[in-house]
């Protein structure tokens, strides 16, 4: 059975109340409207978030839908945008912004990055097309983030309607021969200073290159064609870790580099 839309006004006041929240880095006491039941209405009120949000899209966020979830919800992944101002490079003493009281989670992620402008009358992808429009791998590390605490409990449906719960991205350096070298590297996280999990770019459902394929796809048809120089964070290969202001972190591509750092409140 097709979910019935939600009316224009109510996806509009959702979008704005969380749109509000991230701004002002206030934490949601509850879901803020009527919960949506269907990617479409998800992606209704992502969309009007995105143009209630002051600030440019640089990347987008691709994460897992659980496969208990997939049947009602007809996708194994979701998207959200990554705006300019939560985009990060690698340095020496990363700290990466949570709301507190809201959610918080570092993800281990391979980012990709469009080497080109792609035809935006292509709806349909192979995962070797997909491959042929990254002209760059960095490893890095996905801030997800929500002024909504329950919100990964809530499931994929409302993840998707406030920016797939991103929070932000931290890039590192780019991969030598990604190509070849990017399935076989080991990745552990690890977070003060207890192991959280390890795994790689397989440990995803098809793997990174079929989050590119995807994204490709969802965008174009949702009538935002992918550009050059996209970052998408491809998902979480070692597990999503939640955690508060103070933690200390680190996710260690093994052979490649360590990327670490702290945790602090949002200013």
């Amino acid at each position: 059975m097709t979910a019935a839309p939600l009316q224009t006004a109510e996806t509009a006041a959702i979008a704005a109340a969380f749109v509000a929240a991230r701004l002002s880095r206030t934490a949601l006491p509850g879901y803020p409207g009527a919960l949506p039941t269907a990617m479409s209405q998800s992606y209704a009120i992502q969309d009007q978030a995105i143009a209630l949000f002051p600030d440019t899209i640089i990347g987008w966020k691709v994460g897992g839908v659980p496969p208990l979830q997939q049947p009602a919800l007809g996708v194994h992944r979701l998207a959200g945008p990554i705006f300019a101002r939560n985009r990060w490079s690698d340095g020496a003493a990363n700290s990466l912004p949570v709301i507190e009281g809201g959610f918080a989670a570092v993800e281990a992620e391979f980012i990709a990055r469009i080497g080109c402008d792609v035809d935006p009358a292509k709806l349909d992808w192979t995962l070797d097309e997909a491959m042929d429009q990254i002209d760059a791998v960095f490893i890095g590390v996905e801030l997800a983030g929500s002024p909504l605490a329950t919100i990964n409990d809530l499931g994929s449906a409302i993840v998707a309607s406030d920016f797939g719960n991103n929070g932000g991205l931290l890039v590192g350096p780019a991969l030598d021969d990604w190509r070849g070298r990017m399935n076989a590297i080991r990745v552990e996280t690890t977070i003060d200073g207890v192991s959280v999990g390890a795994g790689g770019a397989l440990s995803l459902e098809g793997g990174a290159i079929e989050s590119v394929r995807f994204l490709l796809e969802h965008c174009a048809r949702r009538g935002r064609p992918l550009k050059s120089g996209i970052l998408i964070s491809t998902g979480a290969v070692t597990g999503v870790h939640s955690l508060g202001a103070g933690s200390r972190w680190s996710c260690d591509f093994q052979g490649v580099g360590l990327i670490e750092g702290v945790t602090a409140p949002a200013a």
